[in-house]
């Protein structure tokens, strides 16, 4: 009988892989959406983000748990001194993502809401890359 060692790789990375999708092409998304929103009244951008929310926070959940289960299998005590170093800035990456995000969704102000959009962009997008230079 076969390894299920290969299958359960591809499970764990399909998901990782899936939640990323959600998470911060979202993001994106939601963004490039945002002027369209608007046209159709006041509160549909805000009514747009409550629903996008209802996806991304699940999936960034997922993408934390599948990390760790990524971290897991990557065996970081045999890795590199880089490696691990890079993976410790990505662990604050992503903890900087999820807290911007949470940011964006608390402000009210026209300022707040674009910085804080901005760094989770940033951030999320910078976790993405180091996550595939992690994978290397």
């Amino acid at each position: 009988m076969g390894s299920t060692a290969p299958a359960v790789d591809a499970l764990r990375l399909s998901l990782h892989v899936l939640a990323a999708a959600v998470w911060v092409g979202g993001q994106f998304t939601l963004a490039g959406l945002v002027g369209t929103a608007r046209q159709l009244g006041p509160g549909a951008p805000k009514a747009l983000a409550r629903a996008f929310a209802r996806l991304s926070w699940p999936a960034y959940a997922v993408l934390v748990l599948t990390g760790l289960w990524n971290i897991q299998a990557a065996h970081p005590s045999t890795q590199s001194l880089l490696w691990r170093t890079l993976l410790g800035v990505k662990i604050g990456v992503v903890a900087l993502a999820g807290l911007s995000a949470w940011l964006h969704s608390r402000a009210h102000r026209p300022a707040g809401l674009a910085v804080w959009g901005g760094v989770s962009a940033l951030t999320s997008v910078s976790a993405l890359v180091l996550g595939v230079v992690l994978a290397g």
